[in-house]
């Protein structure tokens, strides 16, 4: 049975560069972007953290394993 991963990262300076880096960086690993979450505050009209969410298969997870052992 094909299990779903999920991996959450939090990220606190929320800029277009930090996105761009958190976001190649783990579809970089074989993770895929699934959604980003922005948490504001009512007296800013920019967001005070993101939370950027990836998915991957149980089933993805096992190959990249293989092929780092090859």
């Amino acid at each position: 049975m094909k299990k779903t991963l999920y991996k959450i990262v939090e990220v606190i300076t929320v800029t277009d560069e930090e996105l761009e880096k958190v976001l190649n960086d783990w579809v970089g690993k074989g993770w895929t972007l699934d959604t980003i979450q922005f948490a504001m505050r009512e007296s800013s009209k920019r967001p005070t953290m993101a939370f950027v969410i990836f998915t991957k298969s149980e089933e993805a997870e096992e190959q990249v394993k293989e092929e780092e052992e090859e």
